[in-house]
């Protein structure tokens, strides 16, 4: 028998095929495989569009209500700072204001003793000459008073964070601080250039007139104004 089927192997030219499985499936191409593949598409209803819109406009208005905050906070920042460095503008003022109060009251005693003792008197002008130190040692002002932190407040509209009647408080003792440091500068030197004044037989008049420019513009003035100043002070107290 396997004699036969030998022999039949042999007659038999054509190669053999292989052996297929009953149950394996059909092989597919590829190509073929793409084109059949499925198409998955989303569909959304009305809630999930709505939950997607109202974090849209929460992101928005949380963003907006953020950069407000901040602008807020800096704005703040920013006041408090002018305000602090306004506060202490106006300690370092009337602590030159008392200085030169007490310089000034000296000053003024000087002149009595001129008024009353003519040699005295001869040694601040002679032969028309001024010798303005024998009698106003240390300058016709003795300090400065600044008001570089009031312009500052008032480009940075301060007076929005203040009361009026801070606000009032600031504009008055501003306006008499210019008035005590230009007016009586002004006028003791525009004084003192006059040839008239410099004339032996005026001389009496001009110790009076100059003791009239100090009375006038800083005596009388400094005691109310460093009322002022301490008031002020206090108000921004808060702004240390």
């Amino acid at each position: 028998m396997a004699e036969q089927e030998k022999e039949k192997a042999k007659q038999d030219p054509s190669p053999a095929l292989p052996k297929v499985e009953e149950n394996e499936p059909p092989k597919l191409s590829s190509q073929k495989i793409k084109k059949e593949r499925l198409e998955v598409i989303t569909v959304r209803n009305w809630r999930e569009y709505l939950g997607e819109s109202l974090l849209i406009v929460f992101s928005v208005v949380l963003a907006l209500a953020l950069t407000e905050w901040f602008s807020r906070l800096h704005e703040e920042a920013h006041t408090r700072q002018v305000l602090h460095e306004l506060r202490q503008e106006l300690i370092n003022n009337k602590e030159a204001l008392e200085i030169q109060y007490r310089y000034h009251q000296r000053v003024m005693r000087r002149l009595d003793s001129a008024l009353v003792t003519p040699d005295y008197a001869q040694k601040f002008i002679n032969n028309e000459r001024v010798y303005i130190n024998v009698i106003i040692d240390s300058g016709v002002i003795r300090k400065d008073l600044d008001d570089v932190a009031w312009q500052i407040a008032k480009q940075n509209d301060i007076f929005s964070k203040l009361d009026l009647s801070t606000i009032s408080l600031l504009n008055d003792i501003y306006d008499n601080q210019q008035r005590i440091t230009s007016k009586l500068e002004d006028g003791i030197g525009n004084l003192m250039l006059s040839p008239d004044s410099r004339k032996p037989e005026n001389l009496r008049m001009t110790l009076i007139l100059i003791q009239d420019y100090y009375s006038a513009w800083e005596l009388d003035r400094a005691p109310s104004l460093l009322d002022k100043y301490e008031r002020a002070i206090q108000k921004l107290n808060s702004y240390k």
